[in-house]
């Protein structure tokens, strides 16, 4: 049997690789009927993402557990997976304000990759190995290999590797029992089934890949104090667009007027956070400063000090809340410090 043949007989055992003989007519079919079959079956995708809850919330936690150290968050992937965890990365500094450094896509085949295909750079193990070993990987680090196969040799290689290194390990695949979810610390196998089109795994099984790629980013971040209640308190303001997103955010925590919004922000030089803490408990930018530094970053554990519940009551009000009392969320939803 030769190399491909073998190659072949493992793609033909792999759910994501499945043949659907009731769909080998589908390109007679008129434009709608395709569109509302290929609706039907992303459908069927969060069913799958629920069924792994319990373990990607392990994951997470055990991820923002060392995030908090210092650590940093690294995907790996080849194609469409390696593409999806670059676009995961590059949207944490904009919507969390954290460095470039701190959450990191690596594609098999480099930065070009992400728009051109390289040859063969998917099969190298040793070629993950040596990107990671660029970053020079501390056990604080976390690694999550992303394929939908569960076999892509970079993806692979990224989680043995990491593993060998101490770094924190996550597999996700899309097939049951695979390699690199055995391979991991934590093993994430959404199962999508067969695709619509044979093989394509851009389409459920990357949809999949996005949905828990989505909750690994942002659930991390909450933990780690970049939101307060569901807003974005440390986005980014790079553009006019999210500078009158701050404006809102520091808007709905606060009940400021457009007047005090504007002073806050400048005085907190565009940081969204520093300037509903200003706000909120009536401090300079350089006293936010200071007690956000002390509650590493944290706002509710910030507000909840005793020297910032005095006068911390809602902005334009004549009764400020009482010394000592616990800070009022100042948007639906928020729950209590």
């Amino acid at each position: 049997m030769t190399r491909y043949s073998e190659l072949r007989a493992e793609l033909a055992s792999l759910t994501t690789e499945a043949f659907r003989p009731e769909l080998a007519e589908i390109d007679r079919l008129p434009t709608e009927d395709i569109a509302r079959l290929m609706n039907g079956e992303d459908q069927t995708v969060p069913s799958a993402v629920a069924a792994q809850l319990p373990a990607i919330a392990a994951a997470i936690d055990a991820t923002a557990e060392r995030m908090a150290r210092g650590g940093r968050l690294v995907y790996a992937g080849a194609g469409t997976a390696g593409r999806l965890g670059v676009l995961d990365a590059s949207e944490c500094p904009p919507t969390f304000n954290t460095d470039p450094s701190q959450v990191v896509g690596l594609i098999a085949g480099g930065p070009t990759a992400v728009v051109t295909s390289v040859e063969g750079a998917e099969d190298s193990r040793d070629l993950a190995a040596e990107d990671l070993d660029a970053l020079k990987l501390t056990p604080d680090d976390t690694v999550v290999g992303v394929s939908a196969s569960g076999r892509t040799p970079y993806a692979l290689g990224a989680v043995e590797h990491a593993r060998a290194q101490g770094a924190l390990t996550i597999g996700l695949s899309c097939n049951a029992d695979s390699p690199l979810a055995a391979a991991a610390d934590h093993g994430l196998e959404v199962v999508v089934g067969p695709e619509l089109l044979t093989g394509s795994t851009r389409l459920k099984a990357g949809t999949a890949q996005k949905l828990v790629l989505n909750m690994i980013s942002t659930i991390t971040m909450i933990r780690l104090g970049k939101t307060y209640g569901n807003l974005m308190v440390d986005v980014r303001a790079s553009n006019a667009k999210l500078h009158a997103r701050s404006h809102r955010i520091v808007a709905l925590a606060t009940d400021a007027t457009d007047a005090q919004i504007e002073k806050a922000l400048t005085a907190a030089d565009g940081e969204v956070k520093t300037a509903i803490l200003m706000l909120l408990a009536d401090v300079t930018a350089e006293r936010a400063d200071q007690l956000l530094t002390e509650a590493e970053g944290h706002l509710r554990t910030a507000l909840a000090v005793g020297d910032c519940s005095a006068g911390a009551g809602r902005v334009g009000t004549a009764e400020p809340t009482a010394p000592g009392a616990p800070v009022p969320p100042r948007h639906p939803g928020a729950g209590r410090p």
